[in-house]
């Protein structure tokens, strides 16, 4: 059972509601979609340096806050996807936490 990872936040309330404003913004002002997967989830986004720079830097900061979870970013078919995956019970926290495009 040690091996079993938390499913937690370590952002504090604060930075926790910036970072979902961020993530809002972002996908109200580039998101193209989302589906859901069996070990997580998968955003798409318009494929601009900006959209680059701002879904990377919220990347880099949920993976430190969420270590139970992989996190990353790559190209394909001229969009920016950002892939999440983790185990089921981290997969259905990562459903209910990304509800609608970009919401954290």
């Amino acid at each position: 059972m040690d091996d079993v990872p938390v499913i937690a936040c370590g952002l504090n309330a604060q930075d926790r509601s910036t970072q979902a404003r961020r993530w809002l913004r972002l996908g109200r002002e580039a998101g193209l979609g989302r589906a859901e997967t069996a070990d997580g989830l998968l955003l798409r986004f318009r494929d601009e340096p900006a959209v680059d720079r701002e879904l990377r830097a919220l990347v880099a900061l949920e993976s430190d806050c969420c270590p139970w979870a992989r996190w990353e970013v790559r190209r394909a078919e001229d969009e920016l996807v950002m892939r999440v995956s983790s185990t089921a019970a981290g997969a259905e926290a990562l459903h209910a936490t990304f509800g609608p495009l970009g919401a954290a």
